[in-house]
């Protein structure tokens, strides 16, 4: 029962996600870290088809957290890694489709967002690398 820090869980998501596309033949390099935007930047051979990608990580299938806005919901791709510490399971979206599934909720006044696992984990998101193609 491996137990580790968030910054350590987010890290083994986006490199997860790094080494997936990579066997898809992109050429995949992670942004700066903790700085506003995408995660991942991938191009292919001549930079003809690029892609940028936000990686949101979990330890175990539970809500992702959106925010008190979706305005950071950005890019052209969403990963989302689940159990990403024992067997990893993608769930790819693209930015509109986790704004339409978002879910709001109000506590004390304060306004977040989240994905709810029913909304994110089926099958038309799961392990779903072909939404994002081969880079050509």
């Amino acid at each position: 029962n491996m137990k580790r820090d968030s910054q350590v869980t987010g890290n083994v998501g986006l490199y997860w996600t790094c080494y997936r596309l990579s066997r898809m033949g992109w050429n995949a390099m992670p942004t700066a870290r903790n700085a506003r935007g995408v995660d991942i930047i991938a191009y292919n051979r001549d930079c003809s088809r690029m892609v940028s990608i936000q990686v949101k990580t979990l330890s175990k299938r539970a809500p992702v957290p959106l925010g008190s806005s979706l305005d950071k919901v950005m890019g052209d791709f969403w990963v989302i890694v689940v159990s990403v510490l024992s067997e990893p399971q993608t769930y790819v979206l693209l930015p509109h489709e986790v704004k339409d599934l978002a879910h709001r909720g109000q506590k004390d006044g304060k306004v977040s967002y989240w994905l709810q696992p029913i909304a994110y984990c089926v099958e038309r998101f799961h392990e779903r690398w072909d939404r994002i193609g081969e880079p050509g």
